[in-house]
């Protein structure tokens, strides 16, 4: 007995570094990504981009993710494929490399599906790995991996801010770096995942325990489902694309402060959002699934509403308050619907981390263009209203959640 014992320790010790690695090289892949909206003014000043190509470039990026990430989860549903999580990677730095030395816009476009190819990767088969090494609490793995991500795109800002900005556009080569350790962790990471396949390759796929949303579901009901969670994703989304892409031009102009300081206002909705999403996906297993959703995109509304309004410094704390609440839902959102389709983790994972890099890039498209015949003044306020959709959520099924 105390050889099981010190077995069952030694497993769950080595699931634990895994959901952790994989977590890291998600702190890596977001940094990496998210630097490209944040170094939209470097770009502007190098190569004097007009907002809408701005907003092409970021609808490259995430166009890519959103195409690929469903096929990529449906095929390691059906295959998994270990090999790609170092290899999403290579896909990265071969992008990083390509910002780092592009002269023209398209040069900047190539380099943006480079980097999306390397997410669309990445997504689906890490989040696979999360939930075989979850056990019981899907809610608390699915955060620590999404934290990561969080964690990566809160550092953004401070790297285009510190980096970047200062140093010009070949200081993307640092960058490399990134891609280069975040190839070491997920090539041993699928080492694990191809042990954990091999010995327990049924446990993927086992029904949906008791703390789940109840099975079976009719396809009408699924279909109902799936469609309110793309719609509270769209209004997450579109709005963090706003934010991410623009708020900074809004932030500058309308305090007369210099874009490095609206870069730091960046940082910390990023850095609240790392916070929330930490949090949120506990609270969902403790309290359910439902409230955390509805509460994590309606609670958002009224701090949003507000921050068009609000001075230089109330603004990072609404910046705060907006990471905070907004940023606890999508692990909790993957998990929802993981859940619901409990057959096909990688395709679900796939279609929602897809779906909302496909949505971010359609509207930093539109949102772009927008600004062009408006003013930047104007689609942000715009923006503020989309939390308003998280109202939706109140027609989800509610689950049961997890006693403590």
């Amino acid at each position: 007995m105390a050889q099981a014992a010190i077995s069952k320790m030694q497993i769950n010790h080595s699931a634990n570094w895994a959901l952790a690695g994989v977590s890291f090289a998600h702190l890596l892949n977001d940094a990496m990504q998210t630097v490209v909206p944040s170094a939209f003014p470097l770009f502007q000043q190098t190569m004097q981009l007009s907002f809408a190509q701005m907003g092409w470039i970021a609808f490259t990026l995430n166009i890519t993710a959103s195409v690929l990430q469903p096929l990529v989860g449906y095929m390691s549903d059906r295959k998994p494929m270990p090999i790609l999580l170092p290899g999403g990677m290579l896909f990265s730095l071969i992008g990083v490399l390509g910002f780092a030395l592009s002269s023209e816009l398209w040069m900047l476009l190539v380099s943006a599906a480079l980097i999306g190819i390397g997410s669309s990767i990445l997504h689906p088969e890490s989040s696979r790995v999360a939930h075989l090494a979850a056990g019981r609490g899907r809610g608390m793995a699915q955060s620590i991996f999404q934290v990561g991500g969080n964690t990566g795109q809160a550092l953004a800002p401070l790297l285009v801010a510190f980096i970047l900005l200062p140093h010009g556009q070949l200081s993307f080569l640092w960058l490399m770096a990134f891609a280069l350790i975040g190839i070491i962790i997920q090539s041993s990471v699928s080492r694990w995942y191809r042990d954990k396949l091999a010995d327990d390759h049924s446990r993927q796929q086992q029904p949906v325990q008791a703390n789940g949303i109840v099975q079976p579901a009719s396809r009408g009901f699924i279909a109902f489902t799936m469609g309110i969670l793309i719609l509270l994703l769209f209004s997450k989304f579109v709005y963090i694309a706003g934010m991410t892409g623009y708020y900074a031009f809004y932030y500058a102009d309308a305090y007369n402060l210099p874009l490095s300081q609206a870069q730091i206002c960046l940082f910390v909705l990023q850095f609240a959002g790392m916070v929330g999403t930490l949090i949120g996906g506990p609270l969902a297993d403790r309290y359910g699934r439902k409230p955390m959703i509805w509460f994590s995109i309606a609670g958002t509304a009224p701090f949003s509403l507000l921050l068009p309004y609000a001075g230089p410094v109330f603004s990072m704390i609404l910046c705060g308050m907006i990471g905070l609440i907004l940023m606890s839902g999508f692990s909790v959102i993957i998990v929802y619907a993981q859940e619901l389709l409990p057959r096909h983790i990688g395709t679900v994972s796939g279609l929602f981390f897809g779906l909302s890099f496909g949505m971010a890039g359609l509207g930093s498209v539109v949102l772009g263009s927008l600004i062009d015949v408006t003013s930047i003044s104007f689609v942000i306020k715009l923006c503020s209203f989309l939390p308003l959709l998280g109202v939706c959520a109140v027609f989800l099924r509610r689950d049961r959640p997890r006693n403590a």
